[in-house]
């Protein structure tokens, strides 16, 4: 068959359906019939996965004219998804099309949900394509004779690649490329991303360094224009609305119009803990919703999220409640309203969110903002900017993840073994050990092999044997069980299942939450409020409880600090509040009194201005200062200035910070002539003082852990017997030090530092952030008392030290006095 009659099975398909084929899509079919690898960049909702798994059924056709009679076995197309919710939409997509044209292709999906039983069947006859995770590809890979599975592999697709790139996850999934492309010669490689700021990059991460993959391929641009709508909910009465906060609650009936107006609507928050009270309080102030509202966040039970996602598409749920965990591609098309409550953080994730509603070609996304306090409106005004000039962040991809290639070689030694010489340029290939030594990969097979040399005493460390031929193989069966318990590259707390006391598993909760409960304490979880019962083997034992008041269940992974380009666009919309010549939008103009009162007792700052505030409340001497760039880059420049200020007197502070600033709070006066005549901001010896500033050694200890499991140095435990978070610390810390004394030069070790720096502490970013600074004119300013920006900002740290109760009191109190003046 040639070409011209593939594209027509093709486009017949399509016109039976009365759709027409998009120019990107016909673009991507041709590039793959040519033998092409790639990058497809298009949006959600734009037919992405026919753009690539039409060519892999008509190219199938082509090679074997004889397909209707005589089917070839095997798997030939892996579909990757880094999200389960995904899967079943693709094999749904996937089956329409073969069964529509007479293709007898098989579609299995193979996931941490996937039973033992369907496993076992796959086993003895894979299918066709085959649709997975990154980490159920490496336990593929930790099978004996996977090379023979995918052997007649034609085609790998990464779906949602851009989520994947700035992780761990992306280094995994680039192992099990360089090794497949190995194993499969013809082998073509797709991603499918939304747009990122760094697409040319994201390409080369998925294709490999310097590859042959890489030279023959191209980047493809939908170029479809998918019109976003956004729109804030401005408070009527604007001067009542809250100074601080994080919920939204204030402005939940205006909320309930939309969604009555609305199809379906999904209300996205920022953390589970918020998703569970937003699902409580629309019940509670509006029970005639009951049966028609739900709640989908990551840690509810996969029967209760699959039942969710289910009624989305069929459109029978007016609206729901949920995290990122409906974040990525699920095909809602029902959906024609999102709600973002609360700042989103990043451009990129208020496009994506937005783009799960109007998820069909041509249809609009509506999305609207509802602050969680004033300042947030802000943050509007820049996302709606942001939306229009399509501002997206770059995702930086992880260079050097030692720990994840451990994990990776010791998954080749548990199958068939591996051959160093054979797999170490495969691994050079790729864009995360681009740069790796000979020297560091052979210290990563004396580790793997021996324990590395301060652990060589230790029979537990020493994992793989040398065979005869030079081999390296696992040939003790507990190791490699615990290892492909132990495959992945998600660390988390330790997670407790839920369950009633009469049976009936409503989810999992995190270790650090459960152990601050005794028993008979009420908290609310998957929208209901529950009594503990007791603890027992991993489990919580609960029981029913019509107590009002509960504590809310708060996940470790709820703090997200604003990225670069957000930071940016803050501060340009921040200036122009401060001018009265530039038009402004809607709501710049309702916070305008906000802004009055701030130029009144202190000062809106220009683009040429970097503002400090002083003043005296009863808590002692408060110092303010406002980079606007995001809690991380703020927490080590806290941390840095506060180093500074003691080497030139002797004095103590307690440090607070949100995106927008910090604060330095001590109890004697702190000299800001002193900080500004002595160069405070400079980026000379940065890192130096922030190592000894942050005590950087700490926080290094704190990644090792997560270093530690991925690497299996430390056991996580089996299936029904968890290891609890504080042994496993406690494991990973007694490690650290026993590097740290005796072994400094440990690649882990080392690797847990530059992790510190880079990722968490943003170091690029706070030394750009500090030249800005030092190439601005530095305002200080005396006040009477707390400012509008200070405000929130100071009743943050309290909010980490009181209760919610005390806090709210608080509260009420600093804003009575506030608004007194």
């Amino acid at each position: 068959m040639n070409k011209k009659e593939l594209d027509k099975i093709a486009e017949e398909w399509f016109t039976a359906r009365s759709w027409k084929p998009f120019p990107f899509q016909k673009q991507t079919w041709n590039a793959f019939y040519q033998g092409k690898n790639g990058l497809l960049n298009a949006p959600t909702g734009s037919g992405k996965t026919y753009a690539l798994w039409i060519p892999i059924v008509l190219d199938y056709i082509k090679k074997n004219p004889n397909y209707k009679t005589k089917h070839r076995k095997g798997v030939k197309a892996l579909w990757i998804t880094p999200l389960r919710a995904l899967s079943v939409e693709i094999k749904q997509a996937a089956e329409r099309f073969v069964n529509e044209i007479g293709v007898p292709f098989t579609v299995g999906i193979r996931t941490g949900d996937t039973s033992q039983k369907e496993r076992a069947a796959q086993k003895r006859s894979m299918p066709d394509l085959l649709i997975t995770t990154p980490e159920s590809l490496q336990l593929l890979l930790a099978s004996k004779g996977y090379d023979k599975t995918f052997k007649d592999l034609t085609a790998v697709i990464i779906d949602e690649w851009h989520e994947l790139l700035g992780s761990k996850r992306g280094v995994q999934m680039e192992l099990g490329l360089s090794r497949l492309k190995n194993i499969a010669p013809e082998l073509r490689i797709w991603g499918i991303s939304a747009t990122i700021g760094n697409l040319e990059q994201a390409k080369e991460v998925l294709l490999g360094h310097e590859s042959n993959a890489g030279k023959n391929s191209i980047l493809i641009k939908a170029n479809i224009n998918k019109k976003i709508k956004v729109q804030s909910i401005i408070p009527s009465q604007m001067e009542t609305f809250p100074w601080r906060g994080h919920l939204g609650l204030h402005l939940l009936e205006e909320v309930i119009p939309i969604i009555e107006q609305s199809k379906t609507t999904l209300l996205f928050t920022n953390t589970r803990a918020q998703c569970e009270i937003w699902f409580q309080k629309l019940l509670e102030k509006h029970p005639e919703l009951a049966g028609e509202i739900a709640m989908h966040h990551g840690s509810i039970n996969k029967e209760t999220r699959l039942w969710v996602e289910h009624a989305i598409r069929e459109g029978t749920l007016k609206a729901v409640v949920c995290t990122s965990s409906l974040d990525l591609g699920v095909d809602f098309a029902p959906v024609e309203t999102i709600i973002q409550i609360g700042g989103p953080k990043g451009v990129a994730r208020f496009l994506q969110r937005a783009g799960r509603s109007g998820h069909q070609p041509g249809k609009q996304s509506v999305i609207y903002f509802l602050p969680t306090h004033a300042m947030e409106l802000i943050e509007a005004s820049a996302l709606q900017k942001a939306v229009k000039k399509q501002s997206i962040e770059d995702r930086i991809p992880y260079l050097n993840s030692f720990d994840v290639l451990v994990q990776y070689l010791i998954s080749l030694a548990v199958s068939n073994g591996f051959y160093p010489d054979q797999i170490f340029p495969e691994i050079k290939r790729t864009f995360c050990f681009q740069s790796i030594t000979k020297e560091q990969f052979r210290w990563i097979l004396n580790f793997i092999t021996f324990g590395s040399q301060s652990l060589q005493t230790y029979d537990e460390y020493k994992k793989v044997e040398i065979e005869s031929d030079g081999r390296f193989k696992v040939n003790s069966r507990a190791v490699a069980m615990r290892h492909r318990l132990q495959i992945g590259t998600i660390v988390s707390d330790a997670v407790l299942s839920v369950k009633y006391v009469t049976g009936g598993y409503l989810g999992s909760i995190e270790e650090w939450f459960v152990s601050k409960l005794k028993p008979g304490d009420v908290f609310t979880f998957a929208g209901r409020n529950l009594a503990l019962f007791r603890i027992k083997n991993m489990q919580v034992l609960v029981k029913k409880s019509k107590q009002k008041t509960s504590k809310i269940p708060s996940w470790m992974g709820g703090r997200m600090s604003f990225s670069s380009e957000m930071s940016e666009l803050l501060r340009d919309e921040l200036y122009l509040a401060g001018t009265t010549t530039v038009k402004k939008s809607k709501e710049l103009k309702a916070l305008s009194h906000i802004f009055e009162r701030q130029e009144r007792e202190s000062v809106v700052p220009s683009s040429n201005e970097f503002l400090i505030e002083t003043f005296k409340t009863r808590e002692g001497y408060h110092a303010i200062f406002y980079p606007f760039e995001g809690r991380f880059v703020h927490e080590a420049m806290a941390s840095l200035i506060a180093y500074r200020i003691s080497l030139l007197d002797p004095i103590t502070f307690s440090i607070a910070y949100n995106d927008y600033g910090f604060e330095l709070l001590s109890d004697q006066e702190i000299d800001i002539q002193q900080v500004l005549d002595n160069d405070l901001f400079t980026t000379r010896f940065l890192k130096n003082d922030l190592q000894k500033s942050l005590n950087a050694t700490e926080m290094a200890r704190r990644k090792f852990r997560d270093i530690a499991v991925i690497a299996g140095l430390v056991f996580t435990g089996y299936p029904d017997k968890l290891i609890k978070s504080k042994h496993l610390q406690s494991s990973s810390q007694l490690l650290f030090n026993v590097f740290k004394d005796y072994e400094p030069d440990n690649l882990l070790f080392q690797q847990a530092f530059t992790e510190t720096f880079e990722h968490q502490l943003e170091e690029g970013r706070l030394q750009l952030a500090l030249e800005r600074i030092n190439s601005q004119n530095i305002t200080w300013r005396p006040c009477k008392k707390p400012t509008p920006f200070s405000f929130p900002i100071i009743t943050d740290r309290l909010r980490e030290k009181l209760s919610s109760e005390k806090l709210a009191d608080r509260i009420k109190k600093m804003t009575a006095q506030l608004e007194k003046s």
